[in-house]
This record gives C-alpha cells, structure tokens and sequence, in this order.
C-alpha cells in the first residue's frame, strides 16, 4: 500500500458507501480492511465498499472489459463480496462523471451480477439497467419474533425474500438477520425486505442485508420489492404488453423502479458525492490485523 489511499463518501438514497479509486487493481482489501473502513465510530463509516477498477485490470471483470471499462468491485460492510449493489452503482456512476471518467448519458458497468446499463440524466438522477428478475419456485416463510410470513423468492443477481405486512415496526430492530426458512433457499444468505403499501403502485419497506444489517436503502431490494408487489397485484409486464412501475419510499428516500415487457428492470434515483481525503495506511493496516 502507499502512504495515503486517496477515498470518495458518497449515498444513494442515504445507502452510503467508502469509494476507493484504483483503477489498476494495485491496493489489497482484506474483508478486514473493509469492515474497519465500514466501521461508523472508528472507520469512515459506510454500507458497503466501492472499489472502483478497471475491468481489463480485475481478473473478475477481464471477461467484461469489451463492454464495460470499470468495474464495481463491491463489498458489505462486513468485508464479504457481493454480487451487485444497485445504489452502490449510481453512486459509483456519479463517481465516474465527478472523475472524468464519464459524462451525461448512457455507460457500461461492469458487476459480478453482470454488465449494468447506466444512464446519467440532465437533472441529476441516475438510471441502472438492473437486468431481470428471477422467481424460484417454492414457500418462504420470515419470521420476527412470534410472527411469521409468507415471502415471496425474488432474485436480482442477489437474492431476496420479500414479506408484506401490516406495520414496518414488525419488522423489530433488524440488528440481526431475520430467520427465513427454508434455509436450502438461500445457501449464500438472503437480503430481506418487509414491506407495506401506500397507495396504488406505491410501497414503503425496511430492509435487512446480509452484510450489512439495517440499511437506509436497499436498491436491487427495491427492484424485488416492485416485482413482488406487481406479481401479487396480478401485474405481469411480460404478458400485459405494458411496463409496470412502482414508487418505492425508503427510509433514505424514494426509488422509481419500472418493468418493462421484455422483462428488463430499470430503477432511478438520487446519487451524490459527499466528501473526499485520504485513508491513513498505517491506521488501515493495524486495524486490519
């Protein structure tokens, strides 16, 4: 490592994240090192690390490089690796246009949940391609406490059980992960999201994600949540011929998430860039024993 690591602050919708530019793939994240750089009382404080890198330089994104220049190398607050994060990539976008790496208009981002179409608009919000979702076959059933229910299996490159109920207090502290059975459904873990409505194509939820705990936002969540609601308001894009779209309020926010026939999922909101310095190495490395 150099003496200083240069570092980024920046949310989406107050899912907020450390930045760390490195184009060539030169600086070693331990999950150590990322836990302490997470760490809200003795790190910089964050959900999640985006570890930004050249595709052509990551042996995880060369495949990708053709398509997309950067890759977002994302990782929980916990120091784990993660498919795809979906505030993480408009504020790893917003990143990019603040670097010169990028302007007004559509990029490529490369994930370990594939290429994510991006597009950066005039007034400031971000779009992301977040692909389609998958819904595996099965019963899931979430619980709090005494209280279970049935949640719906949606995948978004990442999985998610979605449980609608009557109060997001139900939802209890989220210090811990809620128990989800059967646990064969998510042998990786499973981000969970409890949800309630507030009026017609509009939802609010409360997240829990692995890695993580309770976070302000949630973005491949919000795109599980508006399919798991269209689903069960009968709404099927795929055969209706029309797109679907839902507003999704967040406890930092709120999310636009739109299905559109060919089953592509597209979510928009806010990213912004809050703060930048340098990361000790020597604070870094000791911390991370």
């Amino acid at each position: 490592m150099s003496a200083r690591i240069a570092f980024l602050k920046g949310h989406g919708t107050e899912n907020d994240f450390v930045i760390i530019p490195d184009p060539e793939n030169a600086i070693e994240l331990s999950p150590a090192a990322v836990a302490a750089l997470c760490d809200r009382r003795a790190g910089i404080g964050g959900d999640g690390v985006l570890h930004v890198v050249r595709s052509a330089a990551h042996p995880e994104a060369r495949a990708m490089a053709a398509e997309a220049e950067w890759f977002m190398d994302y990782r929980n607050g916990d120091g784990s690796v993660a498919e795809m994060c979906g505030n993480g990539t408009r504020v790893f976008a917003r990143y990019l246009q603040r670097a010169g790496y990028a302007g007004e208009g559509d990029l490529a981002i490369a994930t370990r949940g594939g290429v994510k179409s991006v597009h950066i608009a005039k007034d400031g919000d971000i779009t992301v391609g977040m692909g389609s979702a998958r819904l595996p076959g099965g019963d899931v059933t979430v619980s709090v406490g005494d209280r279970s229910w049935p949640a719906r299996n949606v995948n978004m490159g990442n999985p998610h059980a979605v449980a609608f109920v009557d109060d997001l207090a139900h939802a209890g502290d989220l210090l811990s992960a809620p128990p989800v059975s059967p646990a064969s459904a998510y042998p990786d873990g499973v981000n969970v999201e409890f949800v309630v409505d507030r009026g017609p194509g509009h939802v609010a939820l409360r997240v829990h994600e692995r890695g993580s705990g309770e976070t302000r936002s949630c973005g491949t969540g919000a795109c599980a949540v508006a399919v798991a609601a269209a689903r069960r308001d009968g709404v099927e894009p795929a055969l209706t011929g029309s797109p679907a779209t839902y507003r999704v309020d967040v406890p930092g926010g709120t999310l636009v998430i739109t299905e559109r026939p060919d089953g592509g999922i597209e979510m928009t909101g806010p990213a912004v860039i809050v703060a930048e310095g340098e990361i000790d190495t020597e604070w870094l490395e000791n911390t991370a024993r």
